[in-house]
């Protein structure tokens, strides 16, 4: 089971909770991802997949000859995801939102954009 995806920020928006008070929440759309690469223990010594988010339309010529081998879209962002089961998926799957839709709770994690505090 895949325990990770790639998304990224729309924005913020407020909802009500069921005891009537008012909750800040992000909105965030969280895949397709597509799997551009499985790594094996014969190979590369450690499993893992490295799944790609968000298309792009130019990439420079050694990441095209990447996604020409998976036979996928270029996309913007890439990952790689450390798996005991890497076998179980195929190069050009694509991983939803519904591989989380038996999770009980979804962990984020954000990197902000680094902006720098005003000069003292």
């Amino acid at each position: 089971m895949v325990t990770t995806i790639l998304g990224r920020k729309l924005g913020m928006t407020q909802v009500w909770s069921d005891d009537d008070k008012l909750l800040p929440v992000t909105v965030i759309e969280a895949g397709p991802c597509v799997v551009t690469q499985v790594k094996s223990d014969k190979r590369d010594g450690y499993k893992a997949i490295q799944v790609g988010f968000g298309d792009v339309k130019k990439t420079n010529k050694p990441m095209q000859g990447h996604f020409d081998k998976a036979k996928v879209d270029p996309k913007k962002y890439l990952a790689e995801i450390r798996l005991g089961d890497a076998d179980n998926f195929k190069v050009g799957q694509k991983i939803t939102v519904e591989a989380l839709a038996e999770a009980k709770a979804v962990h984020v994690t954000g990197t902000s954009k680094g902006k720098a505090s005003p000069a003292s």
